[in-house]
């Protein structure tokens, strides 16, 4: 399984769109500062939208398009499935 995730620094705050195939070792290394720079920098760290895929080819694809839409758009996805942008790790299993 492969995931396309977005993770928040605060409600409306700064987005980071990522992809893996395992999203909480992703999450953990993001959390560790082993992630990207950006993620670091910015303090990104809640996930607050995530989208699993069969194949790498998809979720790859679907990340370029999510990372050329404008803010807005992003902004009213992830409040479709999550409107009080609370982090979604804790789902995980």
């Amino acid at each position: 399984m492969y995931y396309v995730y977005i993770l928040a620094s605060r409600r409306h705050g700064t987005l980071y769109i990522g992809v893996t195939n395992s999203l909480q070792k992703r999450l953990t290394e993001h959390r560790d500062g082993r992630g990207s720079l950006f993620v670091r920098t910015h303090g990104v760290h809640r996930l607050v939208y995530v989208e699993s895929y069969e194949r790498p080819d998809e979720a790859i694809a679907r990340e370029k398009q999510l990372k050329h839409w404008k803010r807005d758009w992003k902004i009213e996805l992830i409040e479709r499935d999550n409107l009080e942008w609370r982090d979604l790790s804790d789902l995980l299993v």
